[in-house]
């Protein structure tokens, strides 16, 4: 029994148990062994009984008569069947000589319905595992791996003196699409899409020298980094390949979009090239039809859906980029340095279907020119009316750099955040906090504007009265469910019956985030990147609470998602007002516990900053 314990203790969700919970659990855990090619339980057999957990060996899960996926030790299944009470959507085989752990369902049950336990749960229904159903069954997801994993073959590696006709012989004979230029201390790169356009279209000699043609010095990543964070980069850079770098700097190879992303999902790369083209906003628009169909092509791919959010919003910065190039192209040379930022759910980069485009600018003139104020008015207007004309609304609300409020010299922001002290509850306190929290610079007129802005702006970051303000707002919003009803839903007009996922779902959790990043000293990136960063943190958010608002964003999250590309495929307007009762019984349930997490919470921070604890 203490062997069965301490096994389990070493695997989710078991391992977020106490000591005497183990233990009790371990008491009623039975042993089972099974021989090569032995059926654990058949596709469409009664609701099991029992939880299952591979002790040894491998559980092979087949529909059909199809793989859909490997088990190994520590991983769980027959959980859908127990808890929803449906038979089984597969069948369930020892791929080898195989040890299960068997837990009876009366006592596994209530421990997975716990708000702890929804790391397992929310993975397993939201990213489709084997026990979802066929049509959910996930491939390998190269963006959830180290990129080092991810290289093919052994870098090609040429000096720069090398004849470019040399190195393209030679990448032709090991089949790879770029070659890595040692060029002293400097690494540089050349592509395929680099012989065709920098030799072949630009009439070079093919016996000048890598060192005319390379890209140098190269951008390169590190082994250790996630694939998904790799594909950003290449999207948000407009590049194709990367070199990848070990933690000494050794040279390991180059990964390319091929490794990283499925061929069937490669429209972002196709579109943020279109965006990059466009020499208008007519074509820009024409671009941006394509933004729908890359949402779903990347959905179908079975892409995680907060690196969807992510991808779309790389190529929504592209868009308002090229927007901001054309209208400064119209308007002329600028007449102050500015900084042009992208504000909300895109500067977090967690912008869905639905979301708008949230911004800000400031520039640098000390002496308030009533010219220089003009012409930024003229230019955010231009970069609005493109926005529009391209199906991306700026915000409905205002949030815009159209809006005088969110367009302003960096003397009058300096000045409202001082103003801050004075009167933090006042009408206007939640710009100030999109500013200095949920800000990213987006485009500068021109070298060390961005930064230089971009840093005296966010020094009101420090304002004793902004983490009281933030903490404030995030208490505010209070997630829609009860212990003693059902979800809180609309109950009269068009959206009777339906819950507003984002603000009744995501938002405490952004929120909290928002104020737990900022106690932690981490106050940018995305709502999951706060998070890690205060349970990383003293101070900040306990370790089980900041582990229980990843958990619940991404499981929201998903579900607004899959919303929303269901309403993409019908041809109707995005939106987050769901119909509880239209989702199936068990992530109905975990909707509900998510909800009462993130409730449980807040709470706690309240109790906490009552008592002047925090």
């Amino acid at each position: 029994m203490e062997d069965i314990a301490s096994f389990l203790c070493s695997h989710p969700p078991f391992d977020g148990l106490g000591a005497e919970e183990r233990a009790r659990v371990a008491a009623v855990t039975e042993t089972e062994t099974f021989p090569p090619g032995k059926t654990i339980f058949s596709e469409g057999a009664g609701p099991v009984e029992y939880l299952r957990v591979v002790r040894s060996g491998s559980v092979e899960i087949l529909h059909q008569g199809h793989a859909l996926d490997l088990l190994g030790p520590g991983e769980l299944f027959g959980h859908a069947s127990m808890l929803s009470g449906l038979p089984t959507g597969f069948e369930a085989r020892a791929a080898e000589e195989t040890v299960c752990y068997r837990i009876p369902a009366d006592v596994v049950g209530p421990l997975l319905a716990r708000p702890e336990f929804l790391r397992f749960i929310a993975r397993s229904i939201v990213s489709g595992r084997a026990a979802a159903g066929p049509e959910r069954a996930p491939p390998v997801d190269p963006v959830q791996r180290r990129v080092a994993t991810l290289i093919r073959t052994p870098p090609l590696l040429c000096s720069a003196d090398e004849p470019i006709r040399e190195a393209a012989k030679r990448m032709t004979a090991d089949g790879v699409s770029a070659v890595l230029v040692q060029a002293g201390r400097t690494l540089g790169i050349v592509t395929d899409s680099d012989l065709r356009s920098r030799v072949i279209a630009a009439g070079a000699s093919p016996d000048a020298p890598l060192a005319a043609i390379m890209t140098a010095p190269a951008h390169t990543v590190r082994g250790d980094v996630l694939g998904g964070d790799v594909l950003l980069d290449m999207l948000e850079r407009g590049i194709h390949h990367i070199p990848v770098l070990s933690a000494a700097g050794q040279v390991l190879g180059v990964v390319d979009d091929d490794d990283l992303i499925a061929a069937e999902a490669r429209k972002p790369f196709l579109l943020r090239r279109a965006i990059g083209l466009a020499s208008s906003t007519t074509d820009l628009a024409a671009a941006a039809t394509g933004l729908s169909p890359m949402i779903i092509a990347l959905h179908d791919a079975r892409v995680a859906a907060e690196q969807i959010a992510a991808i779309r919003s790389v190529v929504l910065d592209a868009l308002a980029r090229r927007l901001i190039e054309l209208a400064v192209e119209q308007a002329g040379a600028p007449p102050a340095a500015f900084t042009w930022f992208a504000l909300g759910s895109l500067a977090r980069r967690e912008a869905v279907p639905s979301s708008d485009v949230d911004s800000a600018l400031a520039w640098a003139d000390e002496d308030g020119s009533p010219d220089v104020a003009a012409y930024m008015a003229q230019m955010a207007r231009a970069v609005d009316d493109g926005l529009k004309t391209c199906g991306v609304p700026p915000d409905a609300h205002g949030t815009s750099a159209a809006n005088p409020l969110f367009a302003r010299s960096l003397a009058a922001w300096r000045a409202a955040t001082q103003d801050l002290s004075q009167n933090p509850a006042r009408e206007h306190a939640l710009i100030l906090v999109s500013i200095l929290t949920d800000s990213r610079p987006l485009w500068a007129s021109g070298p060390g504007a961005g930064p230089s802005i971009a840093d005296t702006l966010w020094q009101g970051r420090s304002h004793p009265d902004l983490l009281r303000l933030l903490a404030r707002f995030a208490l505010q919003f209070r997630p829609p469910t009860g212990f003693l009803r059902d979800f809180v839903v609309e109950h009269s007009g068009e959206r009777r019956g339906q819950l507003d996922i984002k603000h009744g779902g995501l938002t405490p959790i952004v929120d909290l985030a928002r104020w737990a990043g900022m106690a932690a000293g981490d106050p940018g990136g995305s709502t999951v990147e706060r998070l890690r960063a205060a349970e990383a943190a003293a101070g900040a958010l306990d370790g089980p609470d900041a582990r229980t608002l990843t958990e619940a964003f991404g499981f929201i999250f998903s579900l607004r998602l899959d919303h929303q590309v269901d309403q993409l495929r019908r041809g109707e307007a995005p939106d987050d007002f769901i119909d509880p009762k239209t989702l199936d019984p068990l992530p109905r349930s975990y909707l509900r516990e998510a909800f009462r997490a993130v409730a449980s919470v807040q709470t706690g921070l309240a109790t906490e900053l009552s008592l002047g604890i925090r």
